[in-house]
């Protein structure tokens, strides 16, 4: 497979949001909420024979945009054996795309040949090589039994999911039914989990909860996937993006304990111990190490809400002096 440099860290995504793109009406929306980032569709929720219009919607509004302002930009193509991926890629390609998820994954060829197709499609765009991730979506029995290979075959890949949605394409393929409990895809869901952070996978994703009205049972599917490590959450509907985003979040009780951890162990170190009694229980380097990421996840955080209030800020300022 080609080698493709990794030029830039890929941007933390806690909430990503599918957009049906077959009417402009629902892009239009796009920057008014406060989803990390966007999965323009082109797939599954577009009707048949609407295919070419999804995607001058998608050209169209993907033209608009200004690298690095807004929602990280993804968008969803068709599966590889539809034989439309140079006219997905036309239409979305675009300096401010983040990266592409690849559908109903099964073999790590297909990554190869999304890979290259990328670079011939940056090339022609005049954007630097691999500028563009690939994000696989896991949802054939295939893709499974492949996982730790597919997590690992390209330095794109930097986002990583499969979608265990009741009914949808992966409880299809495997034949679980959903419970409440979730048992059924547990193992499922880890198996993914562990080959992303194997393969170094900077932003496992999960999904999808597709009961809109049970913010409930979201928040409670949104917490267990966080408890299995996962960094956050495809989602189908915007009444669930402020659950995301504060399940997938340091809350203040956790930035409050990782502060008292940090120098709890640095008193401890100037009197010549490594390891101490604190708040209860034992910690060492490794908790001071797990309580650093959670500072760093804190405060990346809270730059990117100043930055955001900054471009607001800028724009107003902008448009009253052309008043």
């Amino acid at each position: 497979m080609t080698s493709v440099p990794v030029l830039l860290p890929p941007r933390r995504v806690r909430s990503a949001l599918f957009v049906p793109t077959g009417q402009p009406r629902f892009l239009a929306g796009i920057d008014g909420r406060d989803m990390d980032a966007v999965i323009l569709d082109l797939e599954d929720s577009v009707v048949d024979g609407g295919r070419s219009i999804a995607r001058e919607n998608v050209s169209a509004w993907m033209q608009s945009r200004q690298q690095g302002v807004g929602p990280v930009v993804f968008a969803r193509i068709n599966r590889l054996t539809a034989g439309e991926l140079d006219d997905d890629l036309t239409a979305v390609v675009h300096p401010a795309l983040q990266g592409v998820l690849l559908p109903k994954v099964s073999t790590v060829a297909e990554i190869g040949q999304l890979s290259e197709a990328l670079a011939w499609h940056e090339g022609r765009r005049g954007m630097p090589l691999g500028t563009i991730r690939i994000w696989p979506l896991i949802e054939t029995a295939e893709a499974l039994s492949l996982i730790d290979r597919i997590a690992a075959c390209s330095p794109r890949i930097a986002y990583l999911g499969g979608a265990t949605a009741p009914g949808g394409d992966l409880a299809r393929a495997v034949g679980f039914e959903v419970t409440a409990g979730g048992l059924e895809t547990l193992f499922l869901r880890s198996q993914v989990l562990i080959a992303a952070r194997a393969a170094r996978v900077a932003n496992p994703m999960t999904g999808m909860f597709t009961v809109i009205d049970d913010l409930e049972g979201f928040e409670r599917f949104a917490r267990e996937s966080r408890s299995l490590g996962y960094e956050g959450l495809m989602i189908i509907h915007p009444d669930h993006i402020a659950v995301a985003n504060a399940v997938f979040s340091p809350d203040a009780e956790a930035v409050a304990d990782a502060r008292s951890v940090i120098e709890a162990l640095e008193a401890a170190r100037r009197h010549g111990d490594g390891a101490i009694r604190h708040g209860g229980r034992m910690i060492d380097a490794a908790m001071a190490d797990t309580a650093q990421r959670v500072l760093d996840e804190h405060d990346a955080l809270l730059q990117r809400r100043r930055s955001a209030v900054d471009r607001q800020n800028t724009t107003v300022t902008g448009s009253d002096a052309f008043r």
